[in-house]
């Protein structure tokens, strides 16, 4: 009987994590859609090629064999495009940063200096950053709830970050 519930629960799950798969490609399909649907109705069917990576810009009309050079001036909007993640990053990011942030006002730090920055200096930046980068993330899940095991997972990337600058002042 046990058996047979854990079968059960297990093509359940399966199940279950192949119909929020399913969503997932139908939305992104949905945007893709949409995406083609607002190139095609646009009133002037133009093609741009750029046969050297953007440095030169023909345009052209759809099925028009004809080309004129043209000079692409972006404004500030579109130079910066946001890619569409697929994994909350922007959100995540934002929400990183914000923990980084938080720190500066904690116990780790006391008249603006914070301890990491006197074990850096003395050259042990590295032994620091990469033993608590393996401490936080052999105790990811084993200790506390939920919400204790994500601090463990922002403290992995916060210490990450921190050899980041370490590497690359290193002389």
């Amino acid at each position: 009987m046990n058996e047979r519930h854990e079968e059960y629960m297990k093509r359940r799950s399966r199940e279950e994590d192949d119909a929020r798969e399913a969503k997932l490609v139908a939305e992104y399909e949905e945007r893709q859609w949409k995406r083609m649907d607002q190139l095609m109705n646009t009133k002037n069917r133009k093609i741009y090629e750029s046969p050297d990576g953007g440095n030169t810009v023909f345009e052209r009309d759809f099925g028009d064999k004809k080309r004129t050079k043209i000079q692409i001036m972006l404004d500030e909007n579109e130079k910066n495009i946001i890619p569409d993640y697929k994994y909350n990053e922007d959100n995540l990011i934002k929400e990183f940063k914000d923990y980084i942030d938080s720190t500066y006002s904690q116990h780790y730090s006391l008249n603006k200096f914070q301890a990491t920055e006197f074990i850096i200096d003395s050259g042990h930046g590295t032994g620091f950053c990469i033993g608590n980068v393996l401490k936080y993330a052999q105790r990811y899940g084993k200790k506390g709830n939920r919400d204790d095991a994500r601090k463990d997972l922002m403290k992995v990337l916060h210490y990450t970050l921190l050899q980041l600058y370490v590497h690359d002042n290193l002389k």
